[in-house]
């Protein structure tokens, strides 16, 4: 049913997150909403769809789980623990049409995101509960195999559990232990929205808003966090592209082939606003310079007017704080603008065995080969980049490049 799709895509971590809160417990509330839509499945291709079906289903789902913990055999060693939910329950009697879902996805960010926690656990956990993200998507997009991402997840709602984490927003002065992995997480779920790791839709524009607006609820807590400031205008500037990213066949379009026409005024214009207030406060983080990175490409009036030497050195600074090599790779492609493309593809040696299985580093390196003319080479890596992509319409634009490769060297 491609109703119950999108209710799922758009809804998903609402419900979730209100059913972690309302049973305490994570694996009761992902397992309750799975019951929940299969009965949906049922159910509403004999009546059709609710009128408030967001309701239905965190009803049913509730329901659901109840039923559950009656059931259970160790029913008697629980109950003292939710005979008052039960009672809770008995005593309500919620119309779901006038029912209005409070959100309380933050609240279960922060959960997970519990010093207790592995921070990869956190945002694993997260992306899978909130983003809506299957366990082989955050695996992919970890480089990790499903198998070892599933058991990052059961351990860390068993820790949630075993631990007794309050599902609960913390005081500010617990803020610093938390926050950078709530930011991590907000940046994960935006990523994985902006350019979708597989499937067939090159951009998941929920998961890109949902990641804005969660981050957009953190500014309001914590306004004057520097980083906070920093991801939410990297969030924005990088979402001011999105639209003109694909054209209207579905096809790829690169940076230097975008119309700036195009862009969103006003997002790019709340994203220097904030980078610029980030910056003035002289607590320089990741997220900032990333941010400044982006303003850089807006603020130029087409793609042969973007201050390269300036990106360069921002990668500087943004290498000395997080010293990756994908960080590097990006910043061997800004320095392919203005540097030899020989030293370029030199550089590019000392990093290659830490990104075997990324996709865009063999995508850099064999359009640094076209420019000088080695064409095999340069599609020996086209090839690579494809068989690693995940992702239907960025391999279709690949085979299109490779395939250009092939008649400028026939």
């Amino acid at each position: 049913m491609k109703s119950l799709n999108t209710i799922i895509k758009n809804h998903w971590g609402q419900i979730v997150a209100l059913l972690s809160n309302y049973l305490q417990d994570l694996d009761l509330a992902e397992d309750a909403m799975q019951d929940a839509l299969e009965s949906a499945l049922i159910h509403w291709q004999k009546n059709g769809v609710p009128n408030n079906p967001q309701a239905w289903l965190f009803t049913t789902a509730k329901h659901k789980a109840l039923d559950k913990i009656r059931r259970a055999q160790n029913f008697s060693c629980k109950q003292q623990q939710y005979q008052q939910l039960l009672e809770l329950d008995t005593q309500t009697d919620t119309k779901e049409d006038d029912f209005a879902i409070p959100d309380e996805r933050l609240r279960l960010i922060f959960t997970c995101c519990h010093p207790a926690i592995d921070s990869s656990v956190s945002v694993a956990l997260t992306l899978r509960l909130l983003g809506g993200l299957t366990t082989q998507e955050i695996a992919k997009a970890f480089l990790l195999k499903t198998e070892t991402m599933a058991q990052r997840m059961v351990r860390g709602k068993r820790k949630i559990k075993q631990a007794g984490i309050a599902y609960k927003i913390p005081e500010k002065e617990d803020f610093p232990q938390r926050l950078d992995a709530v930011l991590k997480v907000l940046y994960l779920i935006f990523n994985e929205g902006y350019a979708a790791s597989c499937g067939d839709k090159p951009i998941r524009h929920k998961l890109c808003d949902e990641a804005i607006r969660l981050t957009q609820i953190l500014f309001k807590i914590c306004p004057q966090e520097a980083e906070v400031k920093g991801l939410l205008a990297l969030m924005l500037l990088h979402d001011s592209r999105k639209k003109v990213r694909y054209n209207q066949q579905g096809e790829f379009v690169p940076l230097e082939q975008q119309d700036r026409n195009l862009w969103n005024k006003d997002q790019i214009e709340q994203g220097i606003q904030l980078v610029q207030s980030a910056l003035k406060q002289k607590q320089l983080g990741s997220y900032q310079i990333q941010a400044a990175i982006s303003a850089l490409h807006c603020e130029a009036s087409d793609f042969e007017e973007t201050d390269w030497h300036q990106i360069v050195l921002l990668y500087d600074e943004l290498l000395k704080i997080n010293p990756s090599a994908i960080i590097k790779l990006n910043q061997l492609m800004a320095l392919s603008h203005i540097a030899s493309v020989q030293q370029v593809l030199n550089q590019l040696s000392f990093i290659d065995d830490e990104l075997l299985k990324y996709h865009p580093f063999y995508v850099v390196k064999a359009e640094l080969l076209v420019k000088v003319k080695q064409y095999d080479k340069a599609k020996t890596c086209f090839k690579k980049a494809i068989t690693l992509c995940h992702n239907t319409t960025i391999k279709n634009h690949l085979s299109k490049k490779l395939k250009t490769i092939k008649d400028c060297n026939a």
